[in-house]
Formats: C-alpha cells, sequence, structure tokens
C-alpha cells in the first residue's frame, strides 16, 4: 500500500470510528428507554410532545388528555377492536407484516400516491414513542430499529398495553382512557363493543373524527370492525 493510499485511510477512518461509536451509543439510548419501560409506565411520548407544541401555537395554555390505566383495567372489546383494525396479524409477526406492506405498495402504486402504510401495532408505537411524523428513508430505517427493539425486549402484552394508552384519538387526546371520557363520558374499562368499534375505526384520522363524528365512512368502517371483533385474539 503507498504511503498516499496509509494517509487517506487513516484520514477517513477517525470520523467514520467516530460516527460508528455515535451511532452505537443512540442506539442504546433507545434500547435503556425500552427497558425502563418494561417496569414503568410510559410518561409523554416524543409524537405527544410535537402535538403539543403545534397546539399550543394556537392556544399557549393547551394541554394534552392523557391518563395511563393498566391492561386489565381497559375493555376486552377496545382491544379486540383495534387489533381486529389495525393490525390482525399482530400475535403472529415479530413487528412487520411482509404482506400487508406489500399490499400498501401496490395501493400507493396504483394511486400514484402515498394512501396506505401498512404498519403495524409495533412500528406505529416505534413511530409514537420516539420519532417526528416525517416521511423519509432514515426515518423510517430508525422506525424499523426500534420496531424490532421493542419485539426483542418486549412481550406483545406490553407492547399493546403501551399503545392503548399512548395512541392519539383527537386533537390532544390520547390514550384510551382519555379516548372513553372524551366521546362516551365512561371508563375505558367500560366501553362497550359498538364504542369500541367506533374508537378503533378513528385511528388513522383521529383529528380529523374529532371534528367529523357523523363521517358517513366512520360509520361504515365502525360496523366492519364489530363483525370482525370476535375473531379476534389478544395478548
Amino acid at each position: 500500500m503507498s504511503r498516499l493510499a496509509r494517509r487517506w485511510l487513516k484520514a477517513i477512518a477517525y470520523p467514520v470510528c467516530t460516527l460508528a461509536v455515535a451511532l452505537a451509543l443512540y442506539q442504546l439510548w433507545f434500547i435503556a428507554q425500552i427497558l425502563y419501560w418494561r417496569d414503568n409506565n410510559v410518561g409523554e411520548t416524543r409524537f405527544m410532545e410535537l402535538r403539543l407544541e403545534a397546539m399550543r401555537e394556537k392556544q399557549p395554555g393547551a394541554r394534552l388528555q392523557q391518563q395511563w390505566v393498566d391492561y386489565p383495567r381497559i375493555s376486552v372489546h377496545l382491544k379486540r377492536a383495534i387489533i381486529a383494525a389495525e393490525d390482525a396479524k399482530f400475535l403472529d409477526h415479530e413487528g412487520f407484516d411482509w404482506e400487508g406492506i406489500q399490499r400498501a405498495m401496490e395501493r400507493n402504486q396504483r394511486r400514484g400516491q402515498y394512501v396506505a402504510g401498512g404498519s403495524t401495532i409495533s412500528q406505529q408505537l416505534a413511530k409514537n414513542l420516539f420519532l417526528s411524523g416525517e416521511r423519509s428513508v432514515l426515518r423510517k430505517m430508525q422506525e424499523a430499529i426500534i420496531t424490532g427493539q421493542l419485539e426483542w425486549l418486549l412481550s406483545k402484552r406490553r407492547i399493546f398495553e403501551i399503545y392503548l394508552n399512548v395512541a392519539e384519538w383527537g386533537e390532544g387526546v390520547f390514550g384510551a382512557e382519555a379516548a372513553a371520557r372524551h366521546y362516551f363520558g365512561v371508563s375505558a374499562a367500560m366501553l362497550n363493543p359498538e364504542q369500541a368499534a367506533r374508537l378503533a375505526a378513528m385511528l388513522p384520522r383521529p383529528r380529523y373524527y374529532d371534528r367529523h363524528r357523523d363521517s358517513p365512512y366512520l360509520v361504515q368502517y365502525s360496523t366492519t370492525i364489530r363483525s370482525r371483533m370476535e375473531y379476534v385474539q389478544i395478548p
């Protein structure tokens, strides 16, 4: 190897190694957070922070509605409805529904625009906990890494429990307890099948359906989810 080549390798070795160490530490931070959440409840997620910032630009005193409730205190109907609507293979996959992703890509290609993402509950949770809503290759790569970490470090039940408590359900409304009280005036434990199906149907566009609660599509989709709920298995 020539002296020039050795100098060139030496010049790039330090920044490359520094970048590799920084990336490793960055991923270890995610792992440490997830390990903490094995036995401790999640407070404010990154997505909640971003939504609150946006709300306070219009209303400085805005606050989020969110209250953690443990898994047994959430209606089994809501659990069934969400899996029926969002991720029917939740108990079977390891974070990614490859068939669902393929179907979403085909729909997007036919429409000529992004209309469906095929994200699993684990992927949605990864995004909500740590990431922004931007659509970029780097963000999707980080989402995939965090999804793998969640599936590796947490049980399906714990992943679902956290999801139920941090999912967005309206303007400043997060989690099953806040959603149940916001829309129906009951606790998450008391949701009946019809109410559960309605909440599950809202998940793809929660802020829109918070403003358009009588949407014909929402009514129709709720009925479809209700018909699927009895066949669903939950963790």
